[in-house]
């Protein structure tokens, strides 16, 4: 029986990735500085997870930026706007990524948008129709000598060709991505043949759109690909996760392929037809270690479920996680704060890979005083999570009734009331909540956590901070202002901090896109909102002037979707709690004089199941939960959702049934793109497109915003359109920001006398 690791955090776990990275944006540090600290970081992570048992250490799932744009690097794939003198180098691949690197042009960032249904976010390629592909950039195959001349035995992980292709988009011409498979499998076979050349035994290619329902076409690309590569000299590993393959049982099973992972967290179900078709020398890698949570497993039901499965097959039975623990923290042993009732319940990637060494024991030695006390820690794991309960939650839930989640009026009724209340110009323009988190606010942050100044101390600097971002956006000429989000670390972290049955660690960070990285709070039991989280902050920031200010709250779908929620019940009674609480502090802003009000779901799709016929059941209940938190409120109290990066063709009638009166999106990368959704669509409120990438250090020209936003116009009536920039601000400075909302006001001006 073999241990495997599908892919490990590249971030380190005191995020040093991240730092090495910023700093060498900034200029600080030279390209040689960071390649050192990558290569430290690597072999660290080899280390561990070769010390755990692992005998196959994963390569190439280390990135800069992201792995999908790494291998787009291998496979020559960079837009030529991107390429530097030196053909594709590292600055290349944050150019593409940034739209800026250290050295060398500026050109607009590539497109981003979300891994399948992850909140990590991966840079789309793009492919013409007389694409070539061959081999472009190095890094991979460094990596592999890398770790052999350590000692171990690498295993090189790249994505499947055709999950690449189906990633990808079409730029130039619109055709049919398929046509492009066999030059694509031309450049695999080569990479294969240069794994073989370095002696490497085992590839990992991985095709998670098998979890997808596949029509006919790329079904058969799929046999097609591995019928070509299997040729290779090297010995394929076939890995499939998010979700079930077995609908694909009869495909995947006459592969010729030498192994075969199957994601057993989310389908443990499929286990037993793949075994029952499984090749006599055939490997099955079961990922029975959920790779994409934070909670320690029940090894020994684990155990049992498997045993039969795993005396039979015996060393062609490989235990793994469910998938790449790219989406879990790092290492729990440098929480020093958590309860340990809490701590008990944990495991981080390094623990994850532990807890398959631990289940290895279990199925070979069940009977040894080691694995009895395994067992009892499993018991005593259970015995937390069942004190975690609170039955007036409980009790509230039970208690909803259909009309609890109805506005009083349909929107045009809203709208007339809000319409004579604001007086708002054609066009209204407002920003999407966040303003830059400063040096000096994040300075300020940590020394009151350290203890350093009071709480008073804090607040009050805090309160000047809003006071400068409000004048700001007055002198700007913005019509709706916010009021910074200043003593905010995170939109999901902020209220998960002043949540009943939430936790936090200190260093539980993941990675979301490139250098940016997330704490996901802990949803760990029933949750409530005990008291006001953004009144105060609300209240103060309108007292500064009487332009609408917008109360700022993240909802309850991305709340749960960007946590680490519990296992033990459904999402959607977690969604329904949480709705619960957004709820009482929308009527709380509402009293206060809040009158806009903007509750964010950037999550609401990339919770959509991967199977278009589970997507029914996701889309009720999700809008049942945003539509709980806001329908509170009076005609005249205007509520605001923001979505990010979406696909909204299939789901914009979700969308529209959340029934906000204003929604802002993400549409500049794609630039207006995304807006193909409401032509054949009648969405009935109004709509905000984003026109200034946020996620780009560049500034978008009066002439860009005037080009995109008329674009717009083309799409959606402009009497519904507002202008906007596409996220928050936060990671922005202020140098950044204001050229750019400079040229958005202008932009505004320009456009009001021409549309009107």
């Amino acid at each position: 029986m073999q241990l495997n690791s599908l892919g490990f955090p590249r971030i380190g776990r005191l995020r040093e990735l991240k730092f090495a990275v910023e700093k060498y944006w900034r200029g600080e540090s030279s390209q040689a500085e960071l390649v050192d600290i990558a290569k430290e970081l690597r072999e660290k992570h080899w280390r561990w997870q070769a010390d755990s048992g692992v005998s196959l250490v994963p390569v190439g799932d280390f990135a800069y930026y992201d792995q999908v744009l790494t291998l787009t690097a291998t496979l020559d794939v960079i837009p030529a706007r991107h390429r530097g003198v030196n053909g594709i180098d590292l600055d290349t691949l944050f150019r593409v990524g940034r739209g800026r690197a250290p050295t060398g042009k500026d050109a607009p960032a590539a497109e981003m948008t979300k891994y399948f249904n992850t909140n990590y976010h991966y840079i789309v390629p793009e492919l013409t129709e007389t694409q070539q592909f061959g081999i472009g950039y190095e890094q991979i195959f460094e990596e592999v000598e890398e770790a052999q001349a350590l000692g171990y035995q690498a295993k090189p992980v790249l994505l499947g060709p055709v999950s690449f292709l189906y990633l990808a988009k079409t730029v130039d011409s619109e055709f049919d991505k398929l046509s492009l498979l066999p030059q694509l499998l031309t450049a695999y076979s080569q990479i294969l043949a240069r794994f073989a050349a370095q002696g490497v035994e085992w590839v990992q290619l991985d095709e998670p759109i098998l979890a997808l329902e596949l029509d006919t076409n790329w079904a058969d690309a799929i046999a097609t690909a591995y019928q070509a590569l299997s040729s290779s000299e090297v010995s394929i590993l076939l890995a499939s996760y998010y979700g079930s393959i077995e609908h694909h049982h009869a495909l995947v099973a006459a592969l010729p392929v030498a192994g075969l992972h199957l994601d057993l967290v989310t389908a443990p179900e499929q286990l037993a037809p793949f075994v029952a078709t499984l090749g006599a020398t055939q490997v099955l890698s079961a990922g029975v270690i959920n790779g994409r949570n934070v909670w320690a497993a029940d090894l020994d039901n684990i155990a049992a479920s498997i045993a039969s499965v795993a005396n039979d097959l015996k060393q062609r039975f490989w235990l793994a996680p469910s998938c790449s623990l790219l989406h879990s923290p790092v290492d729990l042993d440098v929480e020093t704060k958590l309860a340990p009732e809490l701590k008990l319940q944990l495991s981080f990637a390094k623990q994850k890979l532990t807890e398959l060494s631990k289940l290895k024991l279990l199925l070979t030695e069940p009977s040894s005083s080691q694995s009895l006390e395994i067992v009892k820690e499993c018991e005593a794991r259970r015995t937390a999570r069942a004190k975690a309960a609170n039955k007036e939650v409980i009790e509230r839930v039970a208690a909803l009734s259909v009309d609890d989640y109805q506005r009083d009026d349909e929107f045009s009724v809203r709208q007339t009331a809000q319409r004579q209340k604001y007086k708002l110009p054609l066009l209204p323009m407002t920003t999407i909540g966040s303003f830059p988190q400063t040096p000096a606010i994040r300075g300020l942050r940590s020394r009151w956590r350290k203890g350093e100044i009071t709480l008073e101390n804090y607040n009050e600097q805090l309160r000047q901070v809003t006071r400068d971002t409000v004048e700001r956006q007055l002198k700007l000429g913005i019509d709706v202002l916010v009021h910074g989000e200043a003593e905010r670390n995170d939109m999901v972290e902020y209220f998960g901090e002043q949540l009943d049955g939430v936790g936090f660690t200190q260093f539980g960070w993941v990675q979301s896109y490139g250098s940016r990285c997330v704490k996901p709070p802990l949803i760990y039991g029933d949750v409530s909102r005990p008291s006001a989280m953004t009144v105060e902050w609300a209240e103060f920031a309108q007292s500064l002037t009487e332009k609408p200010v917008k109360g700022m709250l993240t909802g309850p779908v991305t709340i749960l979707h960007w946590s680490f929620a519990r296992e033990d019940i459904s999402r959607e009674q977690i969604a329904t709690q949480i709705g619960l609480a957004i709820r009482d502090e929308v009527v709380d802003l509402q009293n206060a004089g809040i009158g806009i009000i903007q509750i964010d779901e950037p999550a609401f799709r990339e919770g959509l199941p991967l199977k278009k016929s589970d997507w029914k059941h996701y889309l009720n209940w999700a809008v049942n939960a945003f539509k709980l938190s806001a329908a509170g409120v009076v005609n005249e109290t205007q509520i605001h959702t923001h979505m990010c990066y979406s696909e909204f063709n299939e789901t914009i009638a979700a969308i529209a049934a959340m029934d906000a009166d204003v929604i802002t999106i993400e549409t500049s990368r794609s630039r207006m793109e995304l807006l193909n959704a409401f032509e054949d669509f009648n969405y009935p409120n109004e709509i905000g497109p984003g026109v200034y990438d946020i996620h780009s250090p560049n500034t978008p020209s009066v002439d860009e915003i005037v080009a995109l936003m008329e674009k717009a116009a083309t799409k959606i009536d402009v009497q519904q359109l507002w202008i906007n920039p596409d996220c928050g601000l936060k990671t922005r400075t202020w140098d950044e920001v204001e050229p750019a909302l400079v040229n958005l006001v202008e932009a505004t001006k320009l456009l009001r006398r021409k549309l009107s």
